[in-house]
């Protein structure tokens, strides 16, 4: 069964991306896929703005557990996290800072209380780069500006869809893996968006629906934003 055919009940290709930000909005996961000539992969993806622990408990249990948290080029100049190497000979290019800590408010650091204490202390409107311990357990990663019209990663994916979601431009993602330790393909994802009533899109289902919206003035001043966090 090709792909489209599997992604069929999550609906068309713009009622996918739609539901996701429907999703987001109401402070629950997303489950996104590459292309497959990519990693194809499957990330679980939440906001930053409305992270709660049970959600990270759910990335550390049934994905990779590296957590990831995607900012806009400009809040990972803000908050001074410099790429983890500077020759970044990675397959695909991703762009991993040095990974932080909250310096208050936290124990070892691991725990999904801490790892969601640290991504609200990176995210809130008035971090500042001294809140941030480094290294830590949580791995910051930098979306290309204007999203996956530049680069059709899961980074950019994420910032996209809390732009389109208009939420604070920071969000949480994990590679979503299966029981035997093997990565998460379609599938698998399905299956698992199932169980847990997730929308599940994919990039091209997100660069389709940008074709004609320019998110480039969102990333360029996508640096602080003022909102209530849940």
């Amino acid at each position: 069964m090709s792909s489209t055919s599997l992604l069929d009940e999550f609906g068309t290709p713009v009622q996918r991306v739609e539901r996701a930000i429907e999703a987001l909005k109401n402070g629950l996961g997303v489950l996104l896929m590459d292309d497959e000539d990519r990693e194809n992969e499957g990330d679980l993806i939440y906001s930053a703005q409305h992270l709660t622990e049970a959600q990270m408990a759910l990335m550390i249990r049934e994905c990779s557990g590296i957590v990831c948290l995607c900012l806009t080029e400009e809040r990972a100049n803000w908050l001074e996290l410099p790429p983890m190497v500077k020759d970044n000979r990675s397959k695909n290019q991703t762009a991993f800072t040095v990974s932080i800590e909250a310096k208050e408010g936290v124990t070892t650091g691991v725990s999904a209380k801490d790892r969601v204490t640290t991504v609200k202390t990176a995210t809130y409107f008035d971090a500042q780069p001294e809140d941030l311990a480094r290294p830590g357990h949580v791995f910051p990663l930098v979306a290309k500006t204007n999203g996956v019209l530049a680069r059709r990663g899961h980074t950019e994916g994420t910032i996209d869809l809390m732009y389109l979601a208009n939420l604070v431009p920071s969000g949480i993602l994990c590679e979503l893996t299966n029981p035997d330790g093997t990565m998460a393909k379609l599938p698998e994802t399905i299956e698992f968006a199932r169980r847990h009533g997730m929308p599940v899109l994919t990039i091209e289902d997100i660069v389709d629906y940008r074709t004609g919206i320019d998110l480039r003035n969102e990333y360029e001043s996508g640096l602080v934003c003022e909102v209530s966090w849940s």
